[in-house]
């Protein structure tokens, strides 16, 4: 007959599990604490390499996009730091300029555009609202990004949207996007005529009719696309996307 196990062992099992459990719990917090040292050095590091080139961030925009990867790589944010880098290079005029300027610039082109602006035609019209000063162009598609995070205090009025690799869409009304919404924003990007149909999102999305129809219809509702309904099958168009429009703006 086989013996049991005991009372003792039980306690003995449960003891050592116990500690086992408190042995883990330390090492995780020695881990953790390790690793918060390591970043407050990096942080102090990106500091002191920031106030070395301060120059270099401040005029040189290829320069700028490098550093803010590198705060990007350890997760520092410069907005959202207590000392706040760009407040310390003389940055956060900038900043706070260029998106007072994005808001004119989406604004303004929000009765052609739907209230949806693709970031590369946005840089454009922006370079053109700027002037034509050399330090005026020097904006790279990162500084707006960094500069549309300071919009946040508007809700879901101003809101980037990323479509794919490099491709970003930015809003300017009211209202957050559903993911059926952005799927079909992302479909029609990746088109040269800037426009999907039904039977299009059908086959790409590989969604049934009846959500097909009743996200279009949402889309178009919303004043974000047109619709052309002179073809067999309607297409439906977003003036954000149209052809042509960058190199127009870029003629301007």
């Amino acid at each position: 007959m086989r013996r049991r196990v005991g009372l003792g062992a039980i306690q003995q099992q449960k003891l050592a599990a116990e500690k086992y459990k408190d042995k883990g719990a330390d090492l995780q917090e020695s881990q953790l604490e390790q690793m918060t040292k390591q970043m407050d050095v990096f942080r102090n590091k990106l500091e002191e390499f920031a106030m070395k080139h301060k120059d270099d961030i401040r005029k040189n925009s290829q320069f700028r996009k490098q550093f803010q990867e590198m705060c990007a790589a350890i997760g520092v944010d410069p907005l959202a730091t207590g000392k706040g880098f760009w407040s310390v290079l003389g940055m956060g005029d900038f900043y706070y300029e260029l998106s007072v300027q994005v808001v004119e610039v989406c604004l303004a082109a929000n009765h052609k555009t739907g209230g949806l602006m693709e970031l590369d035609e946005l840089r454009r019209r922006l370079i053109a609202a700027r002037g034509q000063s050399a330090v005026h162009q020097e904006i790279t598609k990162e500084d707006i990004l960094m500069a549309a995070k300071k919009l946040s205090i508007f809700g879901n009025g101003f809101v980037i949207h990323k479509l794919g690799k490099g491709k970003y869409m930015v809003q300017s009304i009211p209202g957050e996007l559903s993911m059926e919404e952005t799927n079909i924003l992302s479909a029609a990007s990746n088109t040269e005529l800037g426009c999907v149909t039904q039977k299009q999102l059908i086959r790409d999305l590989g969604w049934n009719d009846y959500r097909t129809k009743q996200a279009l219809d949402k889309v178009l509702g919303e004043g974000l696309c047109w619709i052309d309904k002179q073809s067999e099958e309607p297409s439906y168009w977003f003036p954000s996307l149209f052809p042509g429009r960058n190199a127009a703006i870029a003629a301007t």
